[in-house]
């Protein structure tokens, strides 16, 4: 058991979960001694690096889809895989007092002016894809697709908002609650874009074993009270 507690585990985890995950593996580092290190980027990079044999035991996504392709071409475990957390999409603005928008009557494009709306890659990260579509279904994407900044994950477009690059941006809910310098001011309708699901399952060929007991934590009551703190829900019983 000894060896097994030192036995790293190596997570491949959105770049969304970084505030929230940090804090639990932190937590479960010093309950069990057992060391982890967390790659975070947008998931469509790390299912790839998976793909070409990244070493990595666990993957957490920020959408079903690129797990649903790991999980086709038997590079995780679908008896580990389970729906672990939920979250959800807001506008934000640059700075603590932004007014509060209503999306269904504003004009996004016109209040954008010469500025950017700072997204995730929208048409290969899970943030930008749930965006693009949310902003399809409310019928603001023809006046904003020429001003979107693309950034590579959501923490990236994050922190254009933040740094007063891009005036707004959309991000998910709990990215926005990272980050002091930047305001929510609407909240996607959840009919507006598909469910926003964050599985998780073991990588194939890694430390199953580590793997496996790292991901019971984070179905712990422990795990739970630190993602429902950083807002996100939590899916996983």
């Amino acid at each position: 058991m000894a060896a097994m507690a030192q036995a790293q585990i190596t997570v491949f985890a959105a770049a969304s979960t970084k505030t929230a995950l940090d804090e639990a593996a932190a937590a479960y580092q010093s309950e069990t001694a057992q060391p982890v290190t967390i790659s975070y980027a947008g998931s469509p990079a790390l299912a790839r690096q998976i793909q070409l044999g990244a070493p990595a035991d666990v993957f957490l996504s920020a959408n079903p889809g690129w797990m649903d392709v790991l999980q086709q071409e038997g590079l995780v475990d679908p008896a580990s895989r389970l729906d672990l957390l939920a979250n959800r999409l807001v506008l934000i603005a640059h700075g603590t007092d932004a007014p509060p928008l209503d999306l269904s009557a504003a004009d996004l494009g016109g209040l954008l002016g010469e500025g950017r709306l700072a997204m995730a890659l929208t048409d290969a990260v899970p943030a930008g894809i749930y965006g693009k579509a949310a902003l399809s279904a409310l019928g603001h994407w023809p006046t904003v697709a020429p001003k979107v900044a693309q950034a590579a994950n959501v923490r990236a477009a994050l922190a254009l908002v933040a740094s007063g690059e891009a005036p707004m941006g959309v991000v998910y809910a709990t990215d926005a609650r990272a980050d002091s310098r930047v305001s929510v001011i609407a909240e996607f309708p959840e009919g507006s874009h598909p469910p926003i699901v964050y599985p998780a399952a073991v990588v194939a060929g890694g430390n199953a074993a580590g793997a496996g007991e790292f991901l019971d934590y984070l179905r712990s009551p422990g795990a739970r009270d630190i993602f429902l703190r950083h807002g996100f829900g939590v899916l996983a019983e």
